[in-house]
């Protein structure tokens, strides 16, 4: 009876073990999460009329900023499923320079104007009132497009980066009306793009 307990347990490790080969891949994959602060943001220098230029110098098509603040829990979700991707990184620095401002912050910066300010009065200036709030700049500062509250998840995230780098957001509808994300949301998810 007990030499039929081992040969169990053999059978049971041949069959589990392709089911684990198999998901082995997905799991090193979820694994592989980064830093956001190190692999998403810029160092910022806390001048935007620099950060213009450098977004220049380097072929970025804008600035994206995150507006955020310590005790926001969607912030910290969208750092830690979506921020941390490396695909999401790697579209972003492709095309964006991303920058991470505190909405309480008493930081002295320099806005897109030249003007001396605050995180915070950049942030007031800006119309912040809830985070996060993911704001998308030209290369001259000028706002192009913002949301409120996490995305659902890094798929509508990079979506929201296509909408600008493809300048979806100039394109006119069906009925002659600008473009709208959700609309275009709406089209990616039809697969009707």
């Amino acid at each position: 009876m007990n030499n039929q307990r081992p040969q169990r347990l053999s059978r049971f490790a041949v069959l589990i073990w392709p089911i684990l080969l198999c998901l082995a891949p997905g799991l090193l994959q979820a694994s592989t999460a980064r830093d956001p602060y190190q692999y998403f943001f810029e160092s910022s220098l806390g001048d935007l009329t620099e950060e213009l230029e450098i977004a220049r110098e380097n072929g970025k098509q804008g600035i994206f900023v995150f507006f955020e603040m310590d005790e926001c829990p969607f912030c910290h979700r969208m750092k830690q499923t979506v921020l941390n991707q490396p695909d999401v990184q790697e579209y972003f620095k492709k095309r964006f320079h991303s920058l991470s401002i505190d909405i309480e912050g008493d930081i002295e910066i320099v806005d897109f104007k030249g003007n001396d300010t605050t995180q915070k009065e950049f942030a007031r200036s800006n119309r912040v009132r809830a985070t996060p709030l993911l704001a998308f700049y030209d290369l001259q500062g000028n706002l192009l497009f913002k949301y409120v509250g996490a995305t659902s998840g890094k798929e509508e995230f990079i979506w929201m980066g296509e909408y600008i780098a493809d300048q979806v957001y100039l394109q006119k509808d069906d009925s002659g009306r600008d473009m709208r994300f959700a609309r275009y949301k709406r089209m990616k998810k039809n697969n009707a793009l």
